[in-house]
């Protein structure tokens, strides 16, 4: 990039206004697997189910479904928080310089099914139409071939030296150098990994998150469900819901800016008509 300067990396700037408690941090709790932060939201969907019957009524060769919301609310709050779209890498925090989303891509609904990584960078310009448009996209081409990271790796699956080449890897992917064709659709380079457990009827859990790369933020989507809801009086009333569980590196913000962040995504999924405006459009 024109503007890098000494320190910054090729996916990320080096943050170099930063308080004392998040400059030490990263040296006392190297790991980020040892810095999991779990959240769950409860999102009422009566509309969002209502808003895509209806658009995909209108739309019926450009249709959407409730994961692409999700996806779209979540690249929209990361463009709208930056601070959700950090990392920290070699005990140091970075600004990511892409704001992107990765999912996995079973090929076959079969125990013996392929998986492929999927990838989408968002622009400032997208809306949830375009988000909608790139998702499908990397879906059909996940399903007739592989992906480049998977490509990559299957090629060194080939070399002899696992263990070598394991070392060599680590030691490339804490400094940032390692190779574009290798990390290429790696969701863990990305700022959200997303999978949907609700496709195949499971309930949410909460996903880990790694060591290698640079991901942040995971967010697991369950099923689709009625919920009781009582008010003061014993009355009760029934919700369409959906649950979303995240897990986030603590180190990149604080609790504060998270539930302000997790409300906002709760926002923009429960009014998608938000998103037909660009991410770059403040809500």
């Amino acid at each position: 990039m024109g503007n890098r300067k000494w320190g910054d990396r090729s996916d990320g700037k080096l943050i170099r206004d930063i308080d004392a408690m998040h400059y030490v941090m990263p040296l006392m709790y190297p790991n980020r697997c040892d810095n999991e932060a779990y959240m769950k939201l409860a999102i009422d969907i009566s509309h969002t189910e209502e808003y895509i019957k209806e658009y995909n009524k209108a739309h019926p060769d450009k249709k959407i479904a409730i994961f692409d919301v999700v996806i779209c609310a979540a690249l929209k709050t990361l463009r709208l928080r930056p601070q959700m779209n950090r990392f920290i890498a070699n005990q140091t925090l970075y600004q990511r310089n892409d704001v992107t989303a990765a999912f996995t891509v079973k090929k076959e609904f079969r125990d013996d099914g392929d998986e492929t990584l999927a990838r989408i960078t968002s622009e400032d310009s997208d809306t949830l139409e375009s988000i909608s448009r790139k998702v499908r996209d990397q879906i059909a081409l996940c399903k007739t071939q592989d992906d480049e990271s998977t490509e990559a790796m299957n090629f060194i699956m080939k070399i002899p030296g696992k263990h070598l080449i394991g070392a060599i890897a680590r030691f490339l992917d804490k400094h940032g150098w390692m190779p574009k064709s290798v990390i290429a659709t790696d969701p863990y380079q990305c700022s959200v990994v997303l999978t949907n457990l609700g496709s195949i009827g499971m309930d949410i859990g909460y996903h880990h998150l790694m060591n290698w790369g640079t991901n942040s933020v995971f967010i697991i989507v369950g099923t689709k469900k009625n919920t009781p809801h009582f008010d003061q009086a014993g009355n009760v009333t029934m919700k369409r819901e959906l649950d979303l569980a995240f897990t986030i590196d603590e180190r990149i913000s604080d609790g504060f800016y998270y539930a302000r962040s997790l409300k906002m995504i709760k926002k923009l999924v429960e009014n998608p008509e938000l998103m037909e405006n660009p991410l770059s459009t403040e809500v």
